[in-house]
């Protein structure tokens, strides 16, 4: 289901982001005198890139769901988990968990963002398009990288080694996923849409005095998501660094690609095999 909805949404994205669609959306006046483009998307990057994300989100669903429960004497001792990790071991708070599950809302920040500066005419339909795109397969890598890694089940979530409570009884009843808690995949989303939302403003707004405020508080309310993950018992502190740093490298990384894209580089991708060409 989320790999067909993601191939519809790059295809319309990849359509919106074309000149054309901005001649028939925006009307000739912007295409007789067009406006530097902010963003750029094209087939020979975004087809294979798409198709890259699509074939690594399989492997990570696949990954993912396969995880099994750990039986208590398999499962790693609280001295073996890092130093600044140990003191969060069988902590757990609903309400935190469900604030946390509840920002993931926040996905819909950038995308706000952009619809509200296209409507008012700073942005046309290609930008849009583009960084629509971009977004999507931002948040899609990332969220595979996330299941890949997870599922080592190198350390288990801090409330499975709650010894009463209400920790007890969710460990009690933990699926595989449980086991593997490192790195945080909410931290890492909130942190690409951060990235993305900072990205987009300071591109169509560069002059605007609100510019900081915007990066500020979406790195800070990214940041209050990790903290969540945290207080919850779903994470440890380093999980959530991780997740961030993870979050922040796809979301700049896709970002780059596509400005390099302007250029001088394709990317192929086939079944087990990936490359890039360089144009001089």
């Amino acid at each position: 289901m989320f790999q067909a909805l993601f191939a519809v949404l790059c295809s319309a994205t990849l359509v919106l982001g074309t000149p054309d669609a901005s001649r028939n959306m925006l009307g000739a006046s912007l295409v007789d005198n067009p406006a530097p483009r902010h963003y750029e998307v094209s087939v020979r990057l975004d087809v294979p890139l798409s198709l890259g994300i699509v074939m690594t989100s399989v492997l990570g669903v696949y990954q993912y769901y396969g995880m099994s429960r750990i039986s208590s004497s398999d499962l790693k001792p609280k001295s073996e988990l890092l130093p600044w990790d140990r003191p969060f071991a069988g902590h757990y708070c609903g309400w935190a968990m469900t604030v946390s599950h509840y920002s993931g809302a926040l996905v819909v920040a950038p995308l706000a963002l952009a619809g509200y500066s296209w409507y008012k005419g700073d942005a046309d339909g290609h930008d849009f398009g583009a960084f629509t795109l971009m977004f999507v397969e931002a948040i899609a890598l990332q969220n595979a990288l996330n299941q890949i890694v997870r599922s080592t089940q190198l350390w288990p979530r801090p409330y499975i080694y709650a010894e009463r409570g209400e920790g007890r009884r969710k460990a009690e009843s933990a699926r595989g996923e449980a086991y593997g808690s490192f790195y945080s995949g909410h931290a890492s989303a909130a942190f690409t849409v951060a990235v993305f939302t900072g990205e987009w403003f300071s591109e169509i707004y560069p002059n605007s005095q609100y510019k900081s405020l915007v990066w500020a508080s979406s790195l800070t309310l990214a940041a209050a998501v990790g903290a969540l993950r945290v207080v919850a018992g779903k994470h440890y502190p380093t999980d959530v660094v991780v997740g961030s740093l993870m979050g922040t490298g796809v979301s700049l990384g896709v970002l780059k690609l596509h400005e390099l894209c302007k250029k001088n580089i394709s990317f192929w991708a086939i079944p087990g095999n990936i490359g890039a060409i360089f144009y001089f």
